[in-house]
């Protein structure tokens, strides 16, 4: 069994030049990695106690699935943490790979899908971030994440609702009218409701310790954290 789905997969190869493109294909991204960043960093340092000021995620093991470009995996590289990258594309990986040596980062990435992961070691943190939504199988893919959990650890998923709502603001709105992103980036059938991963994630030994919406401020031009998780929202599992 696989949760790799090989239509995803080439999607997102063919713009996996455009990464680190803040103006390009990745532009939503690129304006979503700060406050996903900020949330996934108080919220790691809360739970574990850490009290490094200037590498706050010090010696903190962390797994970035669906890696892409590796937009996630280098802030947290450069918060402290040792990171490893894996996605399910070879050339998001390559990109990945290449940009980190030009910043001279230490960031293991590899071509792999969770469940194909050949790693000994389990992590402190797991990061599903827009990566749900793309996979094949969501009961498989989380059930081969959180084998690669330790206890007590953490895993963030950042998704999108299945709501009316979100099909209008995601969906048309994001691709049809403001073209924020390629038109057929997303399927609503493959979108989520939160009580959905709840349960799923609960048959794997996890337990919901946080859910939050975020939404997108069209006139700061900013994302921030907030209530409504009608359409974006993100949830944290602590493993028992």
């Amino acid at each position: 069994m696989s949760s790799a789905n090989k239509k995803e997969i080439e999607k997102f190869s063919k713009i996996a030049n455009e990464w680190w493109d803040p103006k390009g294909k990745f532009k939503p991204l690129h304006k979503f990695n700060p406050i996903r960043i900020k949330y996934i960093k108080e919220n790691i340092v809360n739970n574990f106690n850490l009290k490094n000021k200037i590498k706050p995620l010090d010696k903190i093991d962390i797994l970035d699935i669906g890696c892409g470009g590796g937009l996630l995996s280098e802030p947290m590289q450069k918060l402290g943490a040792n990171v490893t990258g894996i996605d399910a594309s070879i050339k998001n990986i390559n990109i990945a790979k290449l940009h980190a040596k030009k910043n001279k980062l230490n960031i293991k990435y590899l071509c792999s899908t969770p469940e194909e992961l050949k790693n000994n070691k389990k992590f402190d943190v797991i990061l599903n971030m827009e990566i749900v939504e793309h996979v094949d199988n969501v009961q498989f893919f989380l059930k081969s994440c959180s084998k690669l959990l330790k206890k007590n650890g953490l895993m963030f998923i950042a998704t999108i609702n299945k709501t009316l709502k979100s099909y209008m603001f995601a969906i048309v709105g994001a691709e049809y009218f403001l073209r924020w992103l390629p038109i057929g980036t997303h399927e609503w059938e493959k979108f989520i409701k939160p009580q959905d991963l709840k349960n799923i994630l609960k048959n794997n030994n996890l337990v919901l310790s946080k859910l939050d919406g975020m939404h997108f401020n069209i006139f700061k031009d900013e994302w921030n954290i907030s209530k409504d998780t009608s359409v974006n929202y993100i949830e944290k599992f602590i493993k028992n």
